[in-house]
């Protein structure tokens, strides 16, 4: 593919959180578009955008979209159907249209009617991102080394293929690495690998926030190294991440309902000492955990990978304040 092929003349992003605003920037810095336009339906976050110069931001959804040749919708997952409907008739023939939601089956039922017949459909779902939200949060490495999954769907138009592989080259030339698969088995891996933990973050958490026995101060103050990677997994977006389980509940009650058995196995094991138990099922765990390092899916620094010279330096920089 060329590179003028690779290339779009007008981007739009609609909702500028962390990852429209990393979109946006790493965009920029890799010149993958002549125009990035930006709307947010937050007038503050908008403002924001416009002293970020993360590009030129649009009053309106509906003049955001308009020209566009590639349309990402970076809003929580259960507004996509009704963004779509009001973008519609404001969209370009041959225009991409993607996202990039955590459940995808949901996001195509809510699209696919809304939607003009002459534009591109490729639903989308970087996994990338911290806890951190809003358009400061953004930064144009996100995406470097991190997977971007698309979920084409059974177009058999020869051009819809064209903007596939388009679509893949910008994320590709974000730095990301692309893979292609069904939305409802996306939904299905991405249930296990990121909603099922995020989940268990949660209940952790508001659980430590309910138990008598302590103190929320006490809980705070002697934070252990796994609790504390709780509370980062339970820093996310609750708006986000309360309609991606209501719109991915089937495959989350699936899973939810075998790790429940998997915890009573367990509890069991504790109840009557049955060490042989537990030590097989944390000797599996501590397996998978070197396969994730294997593959490049974390670091093994020591201490769950944190820079703890940067942890120092933020430490020393809030005392100087």
């Amino acid at each position: 593919m060329s590179e003028l092929a690779r290339h779009f003349d007008t981007l739009a992003i609609i909702g500028v959180g962390l990852i429209g605003s990393s979109l946006a920037a790493a965009a920029k810095a890799n010149k993958l578009a002549s125009h990035i336009v930006l709307y947010d339906l937050n007038p503050a976050v908008r403002s924001r955008v416009q002293e970020l110069g993360l590009g030129d931001v649009a009053e309106t959804v509906e003049t955001a979209v308009s020209g566009a040749d590639l349309i990402i919708l970076c809003t929580p997952p259960a507004t996509m159907g009704a963004i779509g409907a009001q973008i519609g008739t404001h969209i370009q023939a041959g225009a991409i249209v993607t996202d990039v939601g955590s459940v995808k089956e949901a996001i195509v039922q809510q699209l696919r009617p809304v939607l003009p017949e002459s534009c591109f459909l490729i639903p989308g779902h970087p996994i990338a991102g911290v806890e951190k939200s809003g358009p400061d949060a953004g930064f144009a490495t996100l995406f470097e080394g991190r997977w971007a999954i698309l979920t084409p769907l059974a177009d058999p138009r020869p051009a819809y293929q064209d903007a596939v592989e388009r679509l893949t080259h910008f994320w590709e030339a974000m730095g990301a690495k692309v893979d292609c698969m069904d939305p409802v088995r996306h939904d299905q891996v991405l249930a296990m690998t990121s909603h099922l933990p995020h989940l268990i973050a949660f209940c952790v958490v508001a659980t430590a926030q309910d138990v008598e026995a302590v103190t929320d101060s006490e809980v705070v103050k002697y934070s252990a190294g796994g609790f504390r990677d709780f509370t980062r997994i339970a820093a996310s977006d609750p708006t986000m991440w309360r309609d991606v389980f209501l719109l991915n509940k089937d495959a989350v009650l699936d899973l939810l309902g075998r790790f429940s058995e998997d915890l009573t196995a367990l509890r069991r094991a504790i109840r009557w000492g049955d060490g042989d138990t537990l030590f097989s099922t944390f000797e599996r765990a501590r397996t998978m955990r070197r396969e994730v390092i294997e593959a490049g899916q974390d670091t093994a620094i020591t201490n769950f990978g944190r820079d703890l010279t940067a942890s120092a330096k933020a430490k020393d920089d809030g005392k100087s304040d």
